[in-house]
C-alpha cells in the first residue's frame, strides 16, 4: 500500500510519575561474537535507506509436530552488529497478522540510537504465508478491487451482497490452500521464531514486536520463556479479547479517533472550511459518504472504499493533513480528484495487501473460534452501529470469512506469564487498533513487566515515532535491560504525546518523518 508522509513536531509537557530505573538482569551483555549460523547463508540484499541489509532463507517445518514432513520456507533480513559488545538477535515484526518484517529491520536498526543498534544483530522476517516467504497465501486476487458493495446492509439486497463476499473467499481458501490453512496461525509462527532462534546459533532472542506482533511475541515467550532475554511489545493486543471481541472493542474506539480527525478539522477551519463546529464537520462527512455510496467518485470511490481510506487516519494522525485536504475538495470545492488520490495513497491493496489479508484471515479464523451463526454477527454490528457508525460495519465484514471459514479454529494462548525476565509495554491510552485497556491487562499478566504510557496519545505504534520520552525508555531497556518502576500506579513511566499535526502549507508540500516511515511498514487492521 503507497502511503503518503507527514511530519510531527514539538512536545506536550505532561508530569510524569515517579520512576526508579531498576536492572532487568543482574548479567551484563555478552562479550563474545555469536556462533556462525551454519543453516543461513545471508547475502546482500541492500536498500537506498538501508544499505547494510542482508537476505536470507531458512526451511521450516509445515507442522511442527512432524519435523521431517512438509517444508516451507521463510523469507529473513538482517542488519549485522558491529560493536565488540554483542547482545545477540533482536527479532522484530510489524503486526497484522500479515505484515511482512523484512524491510522493519532496517528501519528499526537505524532508528534506535547507534551504540544500542549495533550491539544487536536486527533480524526481520516474513512470518509462515506472508510476503517472500513460500508459499505465500492470496485467496482472491483482487478481493477489494473497487467498487465494493456498500458496507452498510440497510437493505437485504446489500447485506446478501457482502454475505456473498465473504462466503466465497473463504471458500477459496479452503480450496486453494486446504492442506496449509490448518498451519497458519499465531503458534506455527511463534514456533517458526524458535527456529530462526535456533538457526541463528542463539541460546535466547530479544523481542521487539508491533500490533499483532505484540501477541506473537506473548504466545513466543509462553512457548519457550527461558529462551526469551528482552521482550519489547508496542501497541499491545488484548490478551482476552482475540479476535471477535478484539474487533468489536476496535469499533468504538476507532469512532472515538475518527471524531477526534473531524474535531481537528474543525479547528482548523481556515485551511478546510468546512465549519468550526465539530458536529457540523461530521454530518459533512457522512453526507460525503452517502453521496459516494450514490456515485463513487471517480468510478472507484464508493462508500466502502472511502471508509478504507479514512482508517488509517485512525492509526496515525500523521496522514490527518491529507485526508482533511481530500475531504474538503470533495465537500467544499466538488472535486474528486484528490479523494480518487488519497483512496490510492491509503487505501488501495496491491498484490501485497492481497497476500497481508489472506495471512491475516488465515490467522485469525484459525486462532480462536468465531461464531458460525451470522444473526450473532447480525446483532453485535447492528448494536454497535448506533454508537460507533465509523467503522462497525466495514470491520464486520473484514472479518466476516471467519463466520465460515473452512479450517477448525483451535483455543487461545493463555499469555499469563510468571517465568520471563522483566519486559517492557508500550501503549497510548487513545490507541483505536489495540486499545489501551489490553496494554494494562498484558502488564498484569506479565509479572515484573514496566508499562510507559503516551497519555494522550491516539496513535497505534508509538515507539521509533518521534517520541523522544517513550525512545529513551526503549534505548534503555535494549543497552543494559533498565525497566522503569512507577509508585504503585497503572503506568510505571508517562510520557506526554506529541502534539496533533498542522495542516499542509501548500497542496504541493510533501514532508516525511520517522513516523511516516514507520506506519508505513506497520500493518492495518491488526
Amino acid at each position: 500500500m503507497r502511503q503518503r508522509a507527514a511530519v510531527l513536531c514539538g512536545a506536550a509537557v505532561i508530569a510524569a510519575g515517579s520512576v526508579a530505573a531498576v536492572p532487568a538482569e543482574a548479567n551484563g551483555p555478552r562479550q563474545a561474537p555469536a556462533a556462525p549460523a551454519a543453516d543461513l547463508h545471508w547475502k546482500k540484499c541492500a536498500t537506498d535507506d538501508y544499505p547494510t541489509l542482508q537476505c536470507a532463507s531458512l526451511e521450516v517445518p509445515l507442522d511442527h509436530a512432524r519435523p521431517r514432513g512438509r517444508q516451507i520456507t521463510l523469507a529473513l533480513s538482517r542488519v549485522p552488529h558491529t560493536a565488540g559488545t554483542y547482545q545477540g538477535p533482536l527479532l522484530v515484526n510489524p503486526g497484522g497478522p500479515g505484515g511482512s518484517g523484512r524491510t522493519l529491520a532496517g528501519f528499526v536498526a537505524s532508528s534506535l540510537p547507534a551504540k544500542v543498534a549495533a550491539q544487536y544483530d536486527v533480524i526481520g522476517f516474513d512470518p509462515r504465508g506472508v510476503g517472500k516467504s513460500s508459499p505465500a497465501l492470496d485467496c482472491v486476487p483482487g478481493h477489494f478491487d473497487p467498487v465494493r458493495p456498500d458496507s452498510l446492509p440497510d437493505t437485504p439486497d446489500v447485506e446478501q451482497a457482502n454475505l456473498a463476499r465473504a462466503t466465497s473467499f473463504a471458500g477459496a481458501c479452503g480450496d486453494k490452500y486446504a492442506d496449509v490453512l490448518p498451519y497458519i496461525d499465531t503458534v506455527g509462527a511463534a514456533r517458526d521464531v524458535d527456529a530462526i532462534r535456533a538457526a541463528l546459533g542463539a541460546e535466547k532472542i530479544n523481542y521487539f514486536g508491533y500490533s499483532y506482533g505484540t501477541y506473537l511475541g506473548a504466545v513466543y515467550a509462553k512457548l519457550h520463556p527461558d529462551r526469551v532475554r528482552r521482550l519489547v511489545l508496542d501497541s499491545v493486543v488484548g490478551p482476552d479479547d482475540v479476535w471477535y471481541d478484539a474487533n468489536l472493542n476496535q469499533d468504538l474506539a476507532f469512532n472515538d479517533r475518527h471524531r477526534a480527525f473531524l474535531a481537528w478539522v474543525a479547528e482548523h477551519d481556515a485551511a478546510y472550511g468546512l465549519g468550526t463546529d465539530p458536529e457540523r464537520v461530521e454530518a459533512a462527512w457522512y453526507a460525503m459518504r452517502t453521496a459516494l455510496a450514490k456515485k463513487p467518485a471517480g468510478g472507484k470511490v464508493g462508500a466502502s472504499e472511502l471508509e478504507d481510506t479514512y482508517l488509517p487516519g485512525g492509526y496515525y494522525n500523521g496522514y490527518w493533513p491529507y485526508l482533511a485536504e481530500a475531504f474538503a475538495a470533495y465537500a467544499v470545492d466538488d472535486d474528486a480528484g484528490p479523494l480518487v488520490e488519497a483512496y490510492e495513497d491509503f487505501g488501495a491493496l496491491d498484490a501485497a495487501g492481497d497476500n497481508g489479508y489472506s495471512v491475516y484471515t488465515a490467522v485469525q479464523c484459525r486462532d480462536a473460534s468465531w461464531p458460525r451463526d451470522w444473526d450473532e454477527w447480525r446483532d453485535d454490528s447492528w448494536g454497535l452501529y448506533g454508537k460507533a457508525p465509523f467503522m462497525v460495519w466495514n470491520n464486520t465484514w473484514y472479518n466476516a470469512p471467519c463466520a465460515f471459514w473452512p479450517a477448525r479454529s483451535r483455543q487461545p494462548v493463555d499469555v499469563a506469564n510468571r517465568e520471563l525476565p522483566p519486559a517492557l509495554l508500550f501503549q497510548a491510552t487513545g490507541d483505536a487498533a489495540t486499545p489501551y485497556e489490553g496494554g494494562i491487562a498484558a502488564h498484569q499478566l506479565l509479572r515484573g513487566s514496566g508499562l510507559v504510557v503516551e497519555d494522550g496519545g491516539g496513535n497505534h505504534g508509538i515507539t521509533l515515532s518521534g517520541n523522544a520520552c517513550l525512545d529513551e525508555h526503549l534505548a534503555a531497556y535494549l543497552a543494559d535491560g533498565t525497566v522503569p518502576r512507577g509508585d504503585g500506579g497503572t503506568a510505571d513511566a508517562v510520557c506526554p504525546a506529541l502534539p496533533d499535526p498542522e495542516p499542509l502549507q501548500s497542496k504541493a508540500a510533501s514532508t516525511s518523518s520517522r513516523g511516516s516511515a514507520l506506519h508505513g511498514l506497520l500493518g492495518f487492521r491488526g
